[in-house]
């Protein structure tokens, strides 16, 4: 693959995955989108209110591409601690437990944490 189409996907992975993810955090924090727990918001001092804060500004910071690294490390953990937390007591597979998303964001973030931003970011024009 040349170095132009592998940044590009690159750039579209991180931005596409964010704007997916902060849709969690809109539903948490704002209500919309369907809603938490069928239509309302989640408390803002709870463990759902925390994941819906650090949705939305950590999806803010890596459509833009910037603190990539520890922002995904961040969201790595959460999306860990969710799929544990919430999914796992539903069944040990993913398919039984609709863990699939948490351990998706997850792997995305871990390829983020590891490879950085890539180019079209705060991060890589900070390098320059």
């Amino acid at each position: 693959m040349n170095s132009t189409l592998r940044g590009v996907t690159h750039a579209i992975l991180r931005v596409g995955s964010a704007l997916l993810f902060i849709e969690h955090g809109l539903q948490k924090v704002f209500g919309v989108m369907g809603g938490f727990g069928g239509g309302g918001t989640a408390p803002l001092v709870s463990l759902f209110g925390l994941a819906g804060y650090m949705e939305l500004i950590g999806g803010v910071l890596l459509i833009v591409g910037f603190l990539t690294r520890p922002v995904a490390v961040v969201l790595l953990a959460e999306m860990i601690v969710a799929f544990f937390y919430a999914h796992f007591p539903m069944g040990g597979w993913p398919v039984q437990n609709f863990g699939e998303i948490p351990l998706t964001y997850a792997c995305i973030f871990a390829f983020l944490a590891a490879n950085g931003a890539g180019p079209f970011s705060v991060d890589e024009r900070a390098k320059s």
